[in-house]
């Protein structure tokens, strides 16, 4: 039976991410797409190359078009992909390439690769460039579009315990990670950072000096700024959300009020010894504003003690905010007479923000004891407060990000494989060489349809080549991959597994050839299951998945910080990678599986899954957590009283 459809067209040249000075132009694996293209319908019994077949060609316009994808099993009738694709956003790629361990992370300085493209605005390419860049108090939505532009298009971050993984899961995954050097006795930690930014800005590379909050306060920004200036190295700041205003936010206060504080003073409540001058308590005591506190915890009983000496009221209202933005992050009222019992007795975590004045009148209960509020900016959401450890290769879940964060939750991305390419090519370009031989090209994940395309444009093709071979998608994810390269999906199984994918094609049609596109390993039951069926079955290579490399001991001590409640695996592949870098860890998180068979590989390894998803998407993942933990919740409720 002879069948005619419409040929796929690509465009020519995509037009990426504008390029900056400030940032590098972003890569995107899509085909060559082109404003204007011709689509034609060609016979696939036509004698000859597909471009030798007769063709009804009709003009594609660079406006209007939207590809069209086949949903559950039904197959839908072929419409020409948009040749007018819209312009990608840049990637915020989660990437968590741990502050030691992974590729692109160092413990210790190491000149890293040529400084890439583009350069931060001042000096000389030659004369590298450093920013000192406020992180915000924590989460990574407060980082501000500068800041994220500048670690975008930096080659190396330094960083400190107080910046959160989950803002270096966002740089790119090309840029060095530098944790700030262990100190020997004796030495200024400032002097000694400053002098590392020196030697990392040689050569013309671009350094970030990641610091949390602002740069300027309290961030010994003077001590580190003072190395970069004597070099000679041309240098800016950005600046970050401080870490008072995040924590008023987060208590649901404001920090002046024209009825009762007409001043904020920022304090902090560890000074340095060497000091000569001292804070003038006296003076902070009786002008009518609100004290902001940093670093105040364990020293409360000699600030809040002075104080007191100097005439502020005993029952002035303090507020609490621990860990702000964090997801373990707490708030909470007392008083300045009862603060420093009240700190040592609940040991709130660091770091914490001390906000002192009638401001906090409104949480305030003058009571002995502190209270505790719920975070003014914390939704009741089923995974709010829990962190997760997504374990999904680099660039990859970010579906499974989107929904723990839509449910309160919050994510460490530290991926437990590495996607590279295959030992070689030579099956995969084989297969493209006669690429439009094929009835049906399946797709096994988002990596399988990157290697294929970057392949098929590698040997000067585009989208013609496929001819009338139909385009299967294994799931949701590997679907919209083709769609944001302008191909359209014709099948997407309603399951999500080899099983779905084999149970929707064999009965469209009775022999042919088919191109299994997947990883260098995996299961064999699509090959299986269609040879079995007649069919004539090429599988390809298009990627190779690799364990991670063994985390060194800061990072885990970094991980442990994190307070970890789920671990995420979505391939037995990833499972067994898991349990080697995390090890005995994971008995004591929950695991959240993607598929029945990762539960079993789970099972079989002695981690038996918590949750398993519903269906193989990183939504219904989301959702199982969140099921899982709203279970919880309901079963720990007291029950309501009943009448006899």
């Amino acid at each position: 039976m002879t069948r005619s459809r419409a040929d796929r067209c690509e465009t020519g040249a995509f037009r990426m991410w504008p390029p900056r000075r400030s940032a590098p132009p972003v890569t995107a694996k899509l085909p060559n797409l082109q404003p204007n293209c011709r689509t034609g319908s060609h016979d696939r019994s036509a004698a000859g190359s597909p471009a030798d077949r007769p063709a009804e060609t009709i003009e594609c316009s660079a406006a209007g078009l939207t590809p069209q994808s086949a949903s559950a099993t039904s197959l839908t009738p072929r419409h020409s992909p948009s040749a007018a694709m819209p312009q990608p956003s840049p990637p915020t790629a989660p990437l968590p390439e741990p502050s030691a361990g992974g590729e692109s992370t160092v413990a210790a300085v190491a000149p890293p690769a040529a400084p890439r493209a583009g350069a931060f605005s001042g000096g000389n390419d030659g004369d590298g460039h450093v920013a000192f860049v406020g992180a915000g108090p924590g989460h990574p939505d407060l980082l501000t579009v500068r800041a994220l532009e500048r670690l975008r298009a930096a080659d190396c971050v330094v960083f400190d315990a107080l910046v959160p993984m989950a803002l270096l899961e966002r740089l790119p995954v090309e840029v060095q990670r530098v944790p700030v050097p262990r100190l020997m006795t004796g030495e200024d930690p400032g002097e000694v950072a400053g002098r590392l930014l020196v030697d990392l800005a040689r050569g013309g590379r671009r350094v970030v000096r990641l610091k949390g909050g602002d740069p300027g306060i309290f961030g010994r920004l003077a001590e580190e700024l003072a190395p970069v200036r004597e070099a000679g190295i041309p240098w800016e700041i950005v600046p970050g959300v401080t870490a008072a205003l995040a924590a008023a936010a987060a208590a649901g206060v404001p920090l002046t009020s024209r009825a009762s504080a007409s001043h904020l003073t920022i304090l902090t409540g560890h000074e340095a010894d060497e000091k000569s001058v001292v804070l003038d308590f006296g003076s902070l005591a009786t002008r009518p504003g609100t004290l902001a506190v940093y670093m105040g915890v364990d020293q409360a009983d000699r600030w809040a003690g002075e104080l007191i000496a100097a005439g502020m009221p005993a029952d002035t209202p303090v507020t609490v905010v621990s860990r702000c933005s964090w997801p373990d992050q707490e708030v909470a009222t007392t008083t300045l007479g009862a603060c420093s019992a009240a700190f040592l007795e609940h040991r709130w975590q660091a770091p914490a923000v001390v906000i002192v004045g009638a401001v906090s009148a409104g949480l305030a209960t003058h009571a002995s004891s502190p209270a505790r509020f719920p975070s003014v900016a914390k939704p009741s959401l089923p995974l709010a407060g829990r962190r997760v450890l997504v374990t999904r290769p680099a660039g990859q879940g970010d579906d499974l990000a989107g929904t723990i964060a839509a449910l309160g939750g919050s994510c460490l991305h530290i991926p437990a494989l590495r996607i590279v390419a295959p030992e070689s090519w030579q099956r995969l370009d084989l297969a493209i060489a006669e690429v439009g031989t094929f009835d049906w090209i399946v797709f096994a994940s988002v990596n399988g349809v990157q290697g294929f395309l970057t392949r098929l444009r590698g040997a000067g093709k585009d989208g013609r080549a496929i001819g009338t071979a139909r385009l299967a998608a294994i799931g949701p994810a590997t679907r919209q991959a083709l769609e944001a390269a302008g191909f359209v999906c014709d099948l997407q199984p309603g399951v999500f597994s080899s099983e779905g994918v084999v149970e929707a094609i064999l009965p469209t049609f009775r022999s042919g050839r088919i191109l299994l596109v997947r990883a260098d390993r995996g299961r064999e039951v699509m090959r299986r299951e269609f040879e079995a069926a007649g069919h004539d079955v090429v599988e390809v290579a298009a990627y190779q998945s690799q364990p991670a490399p063994p985390l060194e001991p800061d990072a885990l001590a970094a991980i442990d910080r994190e307070s970890i409640d789920w671990i995420t695996a979505t391939s037995p592949a990833v499972a067994e990678s898991a349990i080697r870098m995390f090890g005995k860890r994971m008995l004591s998180w929950k695991i959240a599986s993607l598929s029945p068979v990762t539960s079993g590989a789970l099972a079989a390894a002695g981690y038996p899954a918590t949750v398993e998803a519903a269906e193989a998407t990183g939504r219904a993942l989301g959702e199982a957590m969140a099921a899982f933990e709203a279970s919880l919740e309901a079963a720990q409720a007291p029950s309501p009283l009943r009448s006899s």
